[in-house]
């Protein structure tokens, strides 16, 4: 991803890791995206790659992509932004970097065998070797357990850095944010008998792992980038980033509860998960809005120069903030009701909030890091807006904003036809599935995925040439 460079323009090796980490995580998106395209394709005829590649696999390898590139871009942004907190190098690089390896060899055993292997027999073998049946965390037991101990040895890698080095209040919070991160995920590694218990701690991982602990690591990251960027104050973006702790116990356990609604847990669940599941997203809006506004007074006293060290890095952290509002905030606020709830549970409107939260929340934080790292490995002052950087946020957030009203159509034609028409039949499902609101919007929803894609081949040319040309046009400043 950023082409040639020398090892003298990293200045640590951990941020050559990050590098590292960055470039497998591009790799799952597109192939992300590329499930995305053949699901979306089979959605609409059914009969495409029947037998040979299968709907419900390519579902599981377009979410699984999800969650791992995430995860892989995740851990290259902490090695990116450790040594610049810390003031010292990654205390176990060599650890990191022998980790890193593991961790890319599990992963591409787990996708062939999702790939070639697909399904097995209900029996212990299948658990261990092939997959654990559980919705978005189908890895195989082993590789559940090699998981463990990747993250495990990455903690290691920030304690001890943390510890030996200068232990700021992003570093702090995002010490103890990856104990509940690392600690959340083993929810997800046991069964029950009991189909609502076991439910039950399926959704600490869903919800509480990745809406609550990946919203505290999204602002950390976005605290960091922001004093990089814009030179924002670091007692501003540290005390949002305690607000934003503050609000995962007030509100990312309690908004947990909106997914309770209907495994058989009490009915008080309702209302409590509903409307704290909507507050997560609001002191990350915050830290953005106050750092802009303190930036603007800045520039205004400076006669108009602002002071922007990564654009492109900037343009996709304000999409996260917002995008982050809409996705998880609002989307989820007006579909979590549980008397609106009750009739879109299970619908194309479940896939509509799910796109924008994901791609809102996340995804454009962590592309954004991957122009922090370019910055870094190019090892230029600035890095400005290309036409390619400005083709690929239009089509990526465009597209993805596309899909999101294509699937809510969709999911509104459900709710009218198989929910209140036909009562949430069978012979309503299949009719619903058939409607012309519903085909039309899934159509739609095909073909915003093919905007994305092209967006995704912009990036990937623009990550491949932003960090050299920015180089080349300092270079000839100098000169």
């Amino acid at each position: 991803m950023v082409g040639s460079i020398k090892k003298n323009e990293f200045k640590y090796e951990s941020e050559k890791l990050a590098m590292m980490y960055y470039r497998v995580a591009i790799i799952l998106l597109g192939a992300q995206l590329l499930m995305g395209m053949i699901i979306a394709i089979q959605f609409l005829y059914p009969a495409f790659l029947f037998e040979i590649f299968d709907f419900s696999v390519a579902r599981m390898v377009h979410i699984n992509a999800l969650v791992v590139w995430m995860l892989f871009a995740m851990i290259g942004s902490v090695y990116l932004l450790l040594p610049s907190e810390t003031g010292i190098e990654t205390v176990a690089v060599g650890v990191g970097k022998l980790l890193f390896w593991v961790f890319t060899a599990a992963i591409t055993v787990v996708v062939l065998v999702y790939i070639f292997v697909q399904v097995g027999a209900g029996t212990e073998a299948s658990i261990w070797l092939i997959h654990e049946g559980r919705e978005y965390i189908e890895a195989p037991r082993w590789a559940d357990i090699g998981i463990v101990v990747v993250v495990l040895g990455f903690i290691y890698n920030v304690y001890a850095t943390a510890i030996k080095g200068r232990r700021t209040g992003i570093i702090t919070v995002m010490m103890a944010n990856l104990l509940a991160l690392a600690g959340l995920y083993l929810a997800g590694m046991f069964f029950t008998t009991n189909i609502t218990v076991d439910q039950f701690w399926w959704w600490w991982v869903i919800h509480l792992w990745v809406e609550a602990t990946w919203e505290v690591y999204v602002a950390t990251v976005a605290a960091w980038s922001l004093i990089q960027i814009l030179g924002a104050k670091r007692q501003i973006v540290e005390m949002w980033l305690w607000i934003e702790v503050a609000m995962l116990f007030g509100s990312g356990i309690l908004g947990m509860g909106h997914h309770y609604f209907w495994i058989g847990t009490p009915e008080y669940w309702w209302e409590i998960g509903a409307l704290f599941s909507a507050l997560e997203p609001v002191p990350l809006v915050a830290m953005l809005v106050h750092v802009i506004y303190d930036w603007g007074k800045e520039a205004g006293r400076q006669g108009g120069k602002a002071h922007m060290t990564n654009t492109p890095a900037f343009v996709w952290i304000v999409a996260n903030a917002f995008g982050n509002f809409l996705g998880a905030g609002v989307w989820g606020f007006f579909h979590t009701l549980p008397q609106v709830n009750i009739y879109t549970h299970g619908t194309q409107f479940t896939s509509s909030h799910g796109h924008l939260a994901f791609w809102g929340a996340y995804a454009t934080i962590l592309i954004g890091m991957f122009y922090m790292g370019l910055q870094r490995a190019y090892g230029v002052k600035t890095m400005k807006a290309t036409f390619n950087f400005k083709m690929a946020v239009w089509l990526l957030n465009g597209g993805m904003l596309g899909m999101t009203v294509a699937l809510l159509i969709s999911g509104y034609g459900q709710v009218l036809v198989e929910r209140a028409q036909f009562g949430a039949t069978w012979e309503g499902f299949f009719i619903s599935q058939n409607a012309i609101w519903f085909v039309q919007g899934m159509g739609w929803r095909l073909a915003m995925g093919a905007v994305m894609l092209v967006g995704f081949i912009f990036l990937i040319i623009d990550l491949l040439t932003i960090g050299k040309n920015a180089k080349l046009s300092e270079t000839v400043a100098k000169a």
